[in-house]
């Protein structure tokens, strides 16, 4: 049987998880990154994939500098949905608001990964709480904890009950 693709976007801030949460979904995604202060940094974008429910589902991850506006513009032509990763253990920025409330205004189904619940301070409930009713999955990309549920989950939103195959 023929499995259906999805183009899921993963946006969020530098330092947020993008690329770990990629990772930790796809060991084998791919990853464009540059040395910045001593640390990488996605400059273009990151890939992967994985199967769920039927569907192949196509991860490209956007570099969280402003500077790479154009970047995110251009990965988020003809996206199925959207994931934002929030770092749990600081307070929702601005730009990750105005991206959550462009989303909603679009009609462009998204979800909010709460990353690094592992860590100290992590707090997801305010992360829901900055977000106004964004459904919003506590993971820890690092340690791998509740990212396939998270997903699967999402996609199983995306997806019509009639259109899964098991």
């Amino acid at each position: 049987m023929e499995e259906h693709r999805l183009k899921v976007v993963v946006f969020g801030t530098h330092g947020a998880g993008k690329s770990t949460f990629i990772q930790s979904l796809d060991p084998h995604a791919r990853h464009i990154e540059a040395l910045e202060d001593d640390s990488p940094t996605t400059v273009s974008m990151d890939f992967g994939r994985v199967s769920l429910c039927g569907h192949v589902v196509y991860l490209f991850g956007t570099p969280g500098q402003e500077r790479f506006f154009f970047v995110r513009n251009i990965l988020s032509r003809g996206m199925d949905g959207a994931i934002v990763v929030v770092d749990s253990t600081a307070e929702v920025d601005e730009n990750t608001y105005n991206l959550c409330v462009w989303l909603k205004g679009s009609g462009i189904p998204f979800a909010v990964m709460a990353n690094k619940c592992d860590c100290r301070g992590a707090d997801p409930d305010q992360v829901a709480a900055g977000l106004d009713g964004a459904r919003v999955y506590a993971i820890s990309a690092h340690e791998g904890t509740n990212v396939l549920p998270a997903l699967e989950s999402f996609v199983r939103e995306l997806v019509p009950a009639d259109a899964r195959i098991p």
